[in-house]
């Protein structure tokens, strides 16, 4: 009798350390933790105040496009630019492949980033460089999509752990993307180009956004739903991703 009731105490115990794994795997800063590493990591930014999962949106887009058929260990997350911060601690947590809390310098070799966003989103993706750089992390693409810089950010300078960068912009409006950005270190950072695209000669037509983006910003609103600049960030993804990589450093077509 004894016996079986410390049986199903036991069994309790069991089932109760189960349902809580997720909340123990869970960190303070709410980054869910995940011990399996991961081979290829894309995070995107989306501008202004949208939200991250806002479907209209072409960063979302994007990584709904490619999280349907890539390979099984990539992580692929959008985020809010001003998560810019839970953003760098996501890829550093899923880069510590032996989960022990710092990254050493094969983990940091082996890491396979590719940063993209837009408006303010596409400034993050240049700061998320930055800091990446600072702890020696290389980043394999960054891409800019009519980036925004806020006052006291700048865009404009990839940094030397950047291995291929490319700018899309649109020069019109009250809110317009930078027009070139450079290379901190020519010999280390490709870039593949800075494209024009000009939406008072060939104007998209974006459903689901804000009476305040269809009147005071359309041409930055634009850059933000072009199928074709995100079909372009979609294939310079998606080369990367291959086992045998056509020419990476090949630019893409504006």
């Amino acid at each position: 009798m004894f016996r079986l009731v410390g049986l199903r105490r036991l069994l309790l115990v069991l089932l109760m350390l189960t349902a809580a794994t997720p909340a123990l795997l869970a960190s303070e800063d709410g980054i869910v933790r995940d011990p399996q590493p991961h081979n290829y990591i894309l995070v995107g930014f989306v501008g202004g105040f949208v939200r991250h999962n806002n479907a209209h949106h072409g960063p979302v887009k994007v990584a709904q496009r490619l999280q349907q058929d890539s390979p099984k260990d990539a992580f692929i997350e959008v985020f809010e630019n001003r998560h810019r911060k839970t953003a760098l601690k996501t890829i550093l947590q899923r880069l510590d492949a032996n989960q022990d809390g710092t990254l050493s310098e094969k983990e940091k070799a082996d890491a396979h980033i590719m940063l993209f966003g837009q408006s303010w989103g596409a400034s993050a993706v240049v700061l998320l460089a930055r800091e990446l750089n600072r702890i020696g992390v290389p980043v394999m693409l960054t891409v800019q999509v009519d980036s925004v810089a806020k006052l006291w950010q700048k865009d404009a300078v990839i940094p030397e752990n950047v291995a291929a960068a490319v700018n899309f912009y649109q020069p019109h409006g009250l809110v317009h993307g930078r027009s070139e950005i450079k290379a901190a270190d020519d010999s280390k950072t490709r870039i593949l180009g800075n494209y024009r695209f000009d939406y008072k000669q060939a104007p998209v037509v974006c459903l689901g956004y804000s009476w305040f983006d269809r009147i005071i910003t359309p041409d930055h609103m634009q850059s933000e739903c072009d199928p074709h600049i995100w079909s372009q960030v979609e294939n310079l993804v998606r080369e990367r991703m291959t086992p045998e990589p056509r020419n990476l450093a090949a630019n893409p077509e504006p």
